[in-house]
């Protein structure tokens, strides 16, 4: 991987549309979801991970900034960029572009690794095959542009 990962081609479906006739905003979330798993097996995730070691990934934390709105059939693809990561979390922030080329909106997430064999889930510490290729990842998208968004708040902004 020598750039920011880009996902295959996903497709805005009919039963994801509210009544004002757009993307319901709860469907940007699944199509991130859907984008970023596109980008797991670059880094050793999936269920044959799971499967294989009883551990998986939870996301902690994750914001949405709607950019612009999307409709039935919209065709889109997901960036997956790794912003950091340390033993047992990593640090994702996403695009979602339409065909066309406009961004429709971004996402940010704090993805904890888990550790699902004891009685109930815990965060633990990632192998070191995954660890490696995280590093790649990050020095693979080391020029690419920090987005400007990565880190940003809500709130009012009173003048």
């Amino acid at each position: 991987m020598t750039q920011v990962f880009r996902s295959s081609p996903l497709t805005v479906l009919p039963e994801w549309i509210d009544y004002n006739g757009h993307l319901n905003m709860a469907y940007y979330s699944v199509l991130m979801d859907k984008g970023a798993d596109h980008s797991y097996p670059l880094i050793g995730f999936g269920p044959d991970y799971r499967d294989r070691t009883s551990c998986t990934t939870y996301v902690a934390e994750f914001h949405i900034c709607y950019v612009r709105e999307l409709h039935e059939g919209d065709r889109v693809t997901t960036t997956f960029r790794l912003i950091d990561y340390d033993a047992k979390r990593f640090h994702v922030f996403q695009e979602l572009w339409h065909e066309d080329g406009w961004l429709a909106a971004t996402g940010e997430a704090l993805t904890l690794h888990v550790d699902q064999s004891g009685e109930k889930p815990r965060v633990s510490p990632m192998p070191e095959e995954i660890l490696s290729k995280l590093a790649a990842m990050k020095e693979a998208q080391k020029d690419a542009p920090l987005p400007e968004r990565v880190g940003s708040k809500i709130g009012i902004i009173r003048k």
